[in-house]
């Protein structure tokens, strides 16, 4: 019984990857798109019916402009890959609520808050378009549902443990189970959060050259953020990346990025169209975003 058990688990494992558009890289999304996406709206609406939208227009119209802007460039992407059909449950919403916390976040289906507490740390439209093209990378790449999945298989794998330790004395069984939450915990859920993170700023980079914005303000606007403070807790037990790793990462992909906005900025002055392809396919252990 542990061994078919163990079976199923790798057969449903093999059969519910995907893979990660502009990178290329492999997902496990056992959880529908439908289910995250219920779950996700569920959530979102139940925030909303609490949160404080500001009443500053003017920085109101800049998120609204940006996020339009964004989103609009992601679609312009998956079209010109025939990808699109991947977006059709999005229905893009842009919020600004009043908050002093420096965060911003997208839900699944495309819908995207930011607290009035970034904003000094975006200062501009550019600025803003880097956070908000980070976020909208962490919806289309379907991060959520691959979270969720994760979570599932390592639940399902304490559940083995317990039956492999049965017959054990209470304390074996106790110890056992501590290392493997610390384990999957330390080893492999908060490693992946970071792969995510700084995934999503790799595919943040794309979005906001398509989108007319200059990628080099990633850069600029991380030191920013590295300078406003932060957790101080080591990298290898947060679920983000430190700051120096995310510029030193952005650093390598910059080249890929103003490679599109250049080439995007100079058919633009001579009407020309242009399609946007990634300049290659991540399909090996060794990205490091």
């Amino acid at each position: 019984m542990k061994k078919i058990s163990l079976l199923v688990l790798i057969i449903a494992c093999i059969y519910a990857c995907g893979s990660v558009p502009v990178t290329g890289r492999k997902q496990l999304t056992l959880v529908s798109d439908s289910e995250v996406l219920t779950l996700s709206l569920s959530n979102y609406n139940e925030y909303m019916k609490t949160a404080k939208k500001s009443t500053n227009q003017t920085a109101t119209a800049m998120v609204v402009k940006v996020g339009g802007k964004i989103a609009a460039a992601v679609e312009y992407y998956y079209k010109s890959n025939g990808m699109e059909d991947m977006l059709k449950n999005f229905a893009w919403e842009f919020n600004l609520v009043e908050d002093a916390s420096v965060n911003a976040f997208c839900m699944p289906g495309g819908k995207i808050v930011v607290y009035t507490g970034i904003l000094p740390v975006t200062k501009d439209e550019t600025g803003l378009a880097v956070v908000l093209g980070h976020e909208v990378a962490h919806a289309v790449a379907k991060h959520a549902n691959e979270r969720l999945s994760q979570q599932m298989v390592a639940e399902y794998g304490s559940v083995l443990l317990g039956s492999l330790l049965d017959g054990a004395s209470d304390q074996t069984k106790t110890l056992g189970q501590q290392i493997y939450g610390l384990g999957t915990q330390v080893g492999i859920m908060l490693p992946f959060g970071r792969k995510q993170e700084l995934e999503a700023d790799h595919l943040g980079l794309i979005f906001m050259a398509i989108a007319g914005y200059n990628p080099e303000a990633a850069i600029p606007f991380w030191q920013r953020m590295s300078q406003s403070g932060g957790s101080s807790m080591p990298e290898f037990l947060s679920t983000h990346p430190s700051n120096d790793t995310r510029i030193t990462d952005i650093q390598k992909e910059l080249p890929e990025a103003m490679k599109i906005y250049n080439a995007l900025q100079n058919n633009s002055s001579t009407h020309k169209n242009t399609t946007v392809t990634p300049s290659s396919s991540r399909t090996d252990e060794n990205w490091h975003f």
